[in-house]
């Protein structure tokens, strides 16, 4: 096993927002030693209307396929809000892995997610919300935020994110880019995150040595000796001897004991 573990993050960014996330979490994990890997999932709308809609050119990484999940240890969704859901390009990536659900490939990893909606009710639990069936049927085991940075309690300005998961507020144009302060409660969950991951992937190690060891071992000699040893003749059981009938038994013959009948 590696001497580190692998975690995907797995996003889509639309105005630039959740791939600002996604790099912020991504020097969080690789801060406390585990090995990082930024992916898109594949676009769903033309260019043509990508440029109607006045999106960016999409950042320099990747597209996944669903296959190349296997691979990773754990996985962190980057997902923006959709009418408090995830958008199309999400949903569609998702719906890809059937065949990954049906070999159990996914059961037991880590997962994770951090959202972008357009306002302060724009449906950011919900969209975590959404994504737990996916989670639930792949056997994948979801890791909450919390309320572990100081900076979602912040009532004096805007801060995204919940107990679920880091977030940031885009506004209805996606003019408010991600602040200092979404960004420390990204960097926060991606620290918590990573010390979960460590601590499954030092467990699974220990356990696959203690299974080597508890094994028995075998010296060639010995196997040797089991191998030219004859095997002895199978002994043919006795007939058992059939039991005296008796005068009981000859009154009840014929009798049904069974009171359910």
């Amino acid at each position: 096993m590696s001497t580190a573990p692998n975690v995907y993050i797995v996003f889509y960014s639309l105005y630039g927002h959740i791939y600002t996330l996604a790099k912020q979490i991504q020097l969080g994990l690789e801060a406390q030693g585990v090995n990082v890997k930024l992916y898109q999932v594949p676009e769903t709308l033309s260019e043509e209307v990508l440029q109607k809609m006045g999106a960016p050119p999409k950042p320099d990484v990747p597209i996944i396929t669903a296959d190349e999940l296997k691979e990773a240890d754990a996985i962190l969704w980057g997902i923006p809000t959709r009418f408090g859901s995830v958008p199309a390009q999400i949903k569609a990536f998702l719906d890809s892995t059937g065949g990954l659900w049906a070999s159990g490939a996914l059961a037991g990893k880590l997962t994770s997610a951090f959202v972008s909606s357009g306002s302060n009710h724009g449906g950011q639990e919900s969209t975590v919300f959404n994504t737990l069936t996916y989670f639930a049927h792949h056997g994948l085991l979801y890791a909450p935020l919390g309320f572990a940075d100081p900076h979602l309690f912040d009532v004096e300005e805007v801060v995204g994110g919940s107990a679920w998961s880091a977030g940031t507020i885009a506004s209805g144009d996606g003019s408010r880019q991600v602040s200092d302060k979404e960004k420390q409660v990204a960097t926060t969950q991606a620290k918590n995150f990573a010390k979960l991951v460590l601590a499954m992937h030092k467990g699974k190690a220990i356990l696959e040595k203690a299974n080597k060891v508890d094994e028995p071992q075998q010296t060639p000699v010995v196997q040797k000796q089991k191998e030219a040893a004859p095997a002895k003749e199978e002994q043919q059981p006795k007939p058992a001897t059939p039991p005296k009938e008796t005068k009981s038994d000859k009154t009840d013959k014929g009798v049904s004991k069974c009171f359910c009948m």
